[in-house]
């Protein structure tokens, strides 16, 4: 493995493992309401951005894609759906649905496969559409014993998965993006903040350290971004989405064995068979990945008598 590889490899880790502990977070300020974290995370985050895009020179990029009309139209469909899944996530966290949150994650690869069957019109072979069906056989048991759809799991996985989709059409780089997404939201944080009756809305409610809080929703929302962008930058993105379930796993960890939040017989069965299409999925993935890496291998020089 290289250098280049390497590093990839630490940002990678790096990134998911500050998603999968972010909800400790979202946790500790829970006594503020999620649309004022959300607010605070969308303001922050702005700035940071923007910071980073005169940091690093990338004017001409935020230009371009404002000047676009496609780029404008697309960029609205992506604010609105990241917007979505953050305040559902930070609302979810905060509800004690930790369990919930992690399912969605873990189901958002199988969105994407069947996002990219209808808009790329990839074909889905025998291992994917087997782990497809298991994931709807886990939703459909859900319906059945619990009589409601696992609405916040689908909500954070197909959001997700449809930002990336809207992403993977834009083309622009992470920070333009962000910067153009939070900067179109920045207008609707500030006027909650401004005219909403929370405790945020009067300074003198909260504490410096409160407020310290607050703004770190910004670095906690950019720094991994930042990082994963410099591992997609190294290493390949089929290597990139074995680290992809990372983040679920820590958050099904921490809402179990941190928040006690109850894991019956019934909800495990939901996740067995996620985690089953995904193991699944995985393996066949990891197979693929071996057998083009030795196609891709020079052949050894035929003996000579």
């Amino acid at each position: 493995m290289d250098q280049t590889t390497k590093s990839g490899v630490f940002y990678a880790l790096i990134a998911y493992i500050l998603w999968s502990i972010a909800p400790v977070y979202f946790k500790v300020m829970q006594d503020i309401p999620a649309l004022e974290i959300l607010a605070h995370r969308i303001i922050w985050s702005c700035l940071i951005t923007l910071g980073l895009i005169l940091l690093f020179k990338k004017r001409h990029m935020l230009i371009a894609a404002l000047r676009s009309n496609r780029a404008r139209w697309a960029l609205l469909a992506s604010t609105v759906l990241i917007g979505l899944n953050w305040g559902v996530f930070i609302w979810a966290v905060n509800a004690n649905l930790m369990l919930s949150a992690s399912l969605g994650y873990y189901i958002n690869p199988l969105i994407n496969i069947l996002l990219g069957m209808l808009f790329f019109r990839e074909r889905l072979d025998r291992v994917r559409t087997l782990a497809v069906g298991l994931c709807v056989v886990a939703v459909l048991f859900e319906l059945i014993q619990f009589g409601r759809l696992p609405w916040v799991a689908l909500v954070l996985a197909s959001t997700f998965g449809l930002y990336g989709l809207v992403r993977k059409k834009l083309g622009v780089d992470s920070f333009t993006g962000m910067a153009l997404e939070t900067g179109l939201l920045l207008p609707v944080a500030a006027g909650y903040l401004l005219f909403s009756s929370s405790p945020g809305s009067e300074p003198a409610q909260y504490t410096a350290v409160t407020y310290l809080l607050l703004f770190a929703a910004g670095p906690i929302t950019m720094v991994p971004l930042m990082c994963f962008a410099a591992a997609a930058n190294r290493i390949s993105l089929t290597a990139l989405g074995f680290f992809q379930y990372i983040s679920p796993s820590g958050i099904f960890l921490l809402a179990v064995f941190v928040y006690d939040e109850p894991l019956s017989p019934s909800k495990l069965v939901t996740f067995g068979l996620i985690w089953t299409a995904l193991g699944i999925m995985t393996v066949d993935s990891l197979r693929k990945w071996r057998q083009a890496e030795r196609l891709l291998q020079p052949s050894a020089p035929a003996k000579v008598d």
